[in-house]
């Protein structure tokens, strides 16, 4: 280290922090990609469909919008918003609920430092939230979740933790459909989740990011059995195909309004606002419609043949996966592979993830990432690396599709690929 760079260090808090694993996953397999190596993509969760033609559309003839917007956004788009959500939650939400911000990455965050909680997170949970909090200087507890019980927080867990824990404020933060494990909450699993968040006063960010991309289009928002303490976190980029739009929405309850003013006003500090044409594109995505709705049925089609498809090959050779029910992911445990794993010189998550980049170009991420032992042999596997458009247009032609070999290789052949080379190296 020269002496300039003696005397100016970092802040501490970010002295052991990393880049995000989900996108140092997606450079380094671009990287090999370019070395002529084949590689499938199964790390990166980026949405594989375009973005609908209507939304497209509405992009071009908003590019001329230049002006600066206000902090909290379009108050089009947020009406458009509150509408739709109250609509579809029986909950009664306005204009002044919403907030928008350049991706729903960036609102976490932004909550975290107007909030300054105590962050409480079920293990295994997506990559970033913990990171976040510490550079936010917040302190995070995990509670675990098992395979046995879906990867889902358990109520009579929270319960305890928070009897033992009376730190103020409290932020629980869920997301579901899950990444990275795929599962979701059933209306009995919420109901008992909002009684126990009730009883201690939780303040809860829900990630709903993936709501719309559950399997069945049944998604249920907790905000509607908890309504006075439940932050809604959505955006474009998973259901929508439009991740590096970089637009992200909260929906909040008007209990937590001085939040909202509070994260207003770091907004105006930081970011300013969301670009206006995409804040005015984004209209004509929450207004719906038939293109929209058929878009919706369609993902939704392709996402559970591949996801349901991938649950049971890896189950069919003994990696322990539960079923996913939205989302584009599955988080195996390769554990009954232990030994065999251990005669490789693996004996980490990260190892394993390594050595399976190195050895069959399959990327998958670790599940010591998403804040799992580093000893437990878990990984999130992303199923999307296939052609968006082509896997919409047959779905078109041939709905209902069913989660047989010949249907996911018309769909999605590079997955298929990569689970049989998975397969096949831990065999080996």
């Amino acid at each position: 280290m020269d002496t300039y760079s003696s005397n100016h260090k970092l802040n501490a808090r970010l002295t052991d922090l990393k880049p995000s694993a989900t996108l140092a996953i997606n450079e380094l397999s671009t990287q090999l990609k370019k070395q002529g190596r084949e590689v499938y993509k199964l790390g990166f969760g980026q949405s594989p469909f375009p973005v609908p033609d209507v939304v497209v559309d509405a992009l071009r003839d908003n590019a001329h919008q230049k002006d600066y917007l206000p902090v909290v956004g379009l108050e089009e788009l947020r009406l458009q918003i509150a509408n739709s959500y109250s609509g579809k939650l029986g909950i009664n939400r306005t204009a002044d609920d919403v907030l928008i911000g350049p991706g729903s990455k960036e609102l976490i965050f932004t909550l975290q430092v107007a909030l300054d909680p105590h962050l409480i997170l079920p293990s295994p949970s997506w990559v970033s939230y913990a990171p976040q909090a510490q550079i936010a200087g917040a302190h995070t507890s995990w509670i675990n979740t098992t395979a046995e019980e879906g990867w889902l927080l358990n109520p009579v867990l929270l319960d305890q933790f928070c009897r033992s824990d009376t730190s103020s404020p409290r932020l629980l933060l869920i997301n579901y459909p899950n990444n990275p494990t795929g599962a979701t909450f059933d209306e009995q699993h919420l109901t008992s989740l909002a009684e126990v968040c009730r009883k201690h006063n939780l303040i809860v960010l829900s990630d709903e990011i993936y709501g719309e991309t559950h399997f069945e289009g049944q998604h249920r928002s907790l905000a509607s059995y908890y309504p006075e303490g439940t932050i809604i976190s959505t955006g474009l980029s998973k259901w929508c195909g439009a991740g590096g739009w970089r637009i992200g929405t909260f929906i909040m309850p008007p209990e937590l309004s001085y939040l909202r003013q509070a994260m207003a006003i770091i907004a105006s500090e930081t970011f300013t606002s969301v670009s206006a044409p995409i804040q005015h594109a984004t209209v004509s995505a929450y207004q719906g419609g038939d293109q929209i709705v058929r878009y919706l049925s369609n993902s939704r089609q392709v996402l559970k043949v591949i996801g349901l498809f991938t649950h049971q090959f890896l189950t069919d050779h003994d990696v322990l996966t539960v079923k996913p029910t939205g989302g584009f992911y599955v988080f195996p445990d390769f554990g009954k592979y232990r030994v065999t794993l251990l005669a490789k010189g693996i004996a980490t998550s990260d190892q394993l993830c390594h050595q399976l980049l190195e050895k069959t170009g399959v990327a998958l991420l670790p599940g010591s990432a998403f804040g799992r032992p580093e000893d437990e042999l878990t990984a999130r596997l992303s199923y999307v690396d296939f052609d968006g458009q082509a896997a919409l247009d047959y779905a078109a032609d041939r709905a209902p599709l069913s989660a047989d070999e010949n249907t996911v290789v018309a769909l999605a052949p590079q997955v298929k690929l990569g689970l049989e080379k998975i397969v096949e190296w831990l065999k080996s």
